[in-house]
């Protein structure tokens, strides 16, 4: 009867953990749907703009910085906060390129949270895992030679076209480590991010014709992306003794 006490309990305090964290996630989706809201097709940039453009971002940093403290700055937290430095820059053409570098130092901080201690003991070398390492790399790697002769054709190519290089492996990298750590949320968020700077580049680079939706479907994928990292380095606390102390308050 006391296991099954310490269950019921058990469940009840996962059941409330869930109910607080959708509870602080609600900043984020009032943000995101602001967005939405507010954006329009070829609108000039301005701060106001970026600001509304990079506050879910924020606020999700902002979130996790409040469930798992101080361990995540160096981790998902100063990622979150770098991709928003990105969003920013994004919002004026000619800072692309410093857009795309605040991007890949969230994707290095990203990776360094993957294989820190909180994610290893997910982690996992068996050879369907190493099979989809591989394909994951392959795709990348296809997808930046199909992408090269439309990065040569931009006046600025001696810069870009290494620079996305670049770029890619250090997202494929990240999703690398991601899948490593079995933790589903963070596994389909680093997917999703790839979804959407594949929609982008796509976009960007006049490799198809501007979509009626593409914006939508390259910040929301965007948006889901980084929702779904949060979210997988907050439920960590799980399995730490800040759950315990969590039940115990």
């Amino acid at each position: 009867m006391d296991i099954l006490d310490t269950h019921a309990y058990d469940r009840r305090q996962r059941r409330n953990m869930s109910c607080a964290l959708l509870l602080s996630l609600l900043p984020f989706f009032l943000s995101a749907a602001l967005y939405f809201y507010l954006w329009t097709p070829d609108s000039p940039g301005s701060i106001i703009s970026a600001g509304v453009k990079a506050a879910p971002v924020v606020l999700l940093a902002a979130t996790v910085l409040s469930w798992n403290g101080g361990q995540s700055v160096l981790g998902v937290v100063g990622g979150l906060l770098f991709s928003a430095v990105g969003d920013c820059c994004l919002i004026w053409p000619e800072l692309f390129l410093h857009g795309m570098g605040a991007f890949a130092v969230a994707h290095l901080l990203y990776s360094l949270a993957f294989l820190s201690s909180r994610y290893a003991t997910r982690s996992s070398s068996s050879s369907w895992n190493r099979f989809l390492y591989l394909i994951l790399f392959l795709v990348g790697a296809g997808f930046y030679i199909y992408l090269f002769p439309f990065l040569q054709k931009d006046p600025n190519s001696d810069l870009l076209t290494p620079g996305v290089g670049i770029y890619f492996v250090l997202i494929i990298l990240m999703s690398v480590l991601a899948t490593r750590t079995r933790n589903t949320a963070t596994v389909l968020g680093s997917l999703t991010f790839m979804v959407s700077d594949v929609s982008l580049a796509l976009q960007v680079f006049k490799v198809l014709a501007p979509m009626k939706h593409g914006n939508t479907l390259i910040m929301g994928t965007y948006y889901l992306a980084q929702l779904l990292i949060a979210v997988g380095d907050i439920k960590l606390v799980e399995n730490d003794d800040d759950f315990a102390k969590w039940k115990r308050s």
